[in-house]
């Protein structure tokens, strides 16, 4: 489904680049996952997370852009050697807004370099509260992935697909059903359309960056036992920096229990509803309260 054209880039480095998307104050940076494409942080005019910030902060995107670009990347190696260099070159030190794996990242960055301020948005800290269940089905899915992602240099967008069906597989019969019944010209239904689309169409996950996801965060749980290395520092799961954490109370990609520690606050959603549903009234309220200088 076509969407509006990419905002203009105002910095890049090693293929990603952060986009302007407007508004006044101190800057805010946007971090997304690394899973999928960024622009769910500003899916449409209506439910635009990054044009719901813009009374308080200038908003920068973080696009990761081509992943043969990044292609010898672990996770890590995309918060030292492109996150935090984004943020050196920016005028005065932002805000961090980091969204999933997108949060993890941010807030390991934020132990590494002054930022003004942090937010995560249903990021996943300790993986060991993922169920014992969900973390042999990924360990499976990357067991029988694993030859073929290394020929390629890359994970492939739809094993990440399988991985995401296996954590609520039901919730995916589900959703599909409630979708036969909505009205094909309806606003939910275009909208539907436009998620299905942005969560089949990320780039590939670096091969580094795919053996770390899942031996080190969700195998290992390297971050909730305080061992996991970014550079040569050690990530902290509370850097010292003003930071509240909201959790998508109905979050089957990232439960609760995952959290970061410290201010947390729980909204009545989903982990992509939290976003672009009803509860993203709820969510951009908070954000700019915490947000306002």
């Amino acid at each position: 489904m076509p969407r509006d054209p990419p905002q203009p880039v105002v910095a890049t480095i090693g293929g990603a680049s952060l986009r302007d998307h407007g508004g006044t104050g101190p800057p805010l940076l946007l971090v997304p996952s690394l899973i999928n494409p960024p622009h769910i942080l500003d899916l449409d005019r209506e439910t635009s997370l990054a044009a719901a910030l813009t009374t308080n902060r200038r908003i920068l995107l973080l696009d990761w852009g081509k992943a043969s670009k990044r292609a010898g990347l672990s996770v890590a190696g995309h918060i030292e050697s492109i996150l935090v260099p984004l943020i050196e070159g920016l005028d005065q030190p932002p805000a961090l807004l980091g969204y999933c794996l997108g949060g993890t990242m941010a807030i390991a960055a934020a132990g590494m370099i002054r930022v003004d301020r942090l937010a995560t948005l249903a990021a996943p800290w300790h993986f060991t509260a993922y169920s014992n269940q969900s973390r042999a089905a990924l360990a499976r899915i990357w067991d029988s992935a694993r030859g073929p992602s290394v020929s390629l240099g890359a994970l492939p967008m739809e094993v990440l697909q399988a991985a995401f069906w296996a954590l609520d597989p039901g919730r995916t019969v589900a959703k599909f059903a409630q979708f036969s019944e909505l009205d094909p010209a309806s606003d939910e239904a275009r909208r539907f359309i436009m998620l299905e689309d942005w969560a089949n169409e990320g780039e590939p996950l670096p091969l580094p960056a795919a053996r770390e996801l899942v031996e080190d965060l969700f195998g290992a749980d390297l971050p909730g036992r305080n061992e996991w290395t970014v550079g040569s520092r050690q990530a902290t799961e509370r850097p010292s920096v003003t930071a509240l954490h909201l959790i998508a109370a109905s979050d089957n990609i990232v439960p609760a229990a995952t959290a970061p520690a410290g201010t947390r606050s729980t909204i009545a959603s989903g982990h992509v509803g939290m976003i672009v549903g009803r509860a993203r009234h709820v969510l951009h309220a908070e954000l700019n309260a915490f947000l306002k200088d």
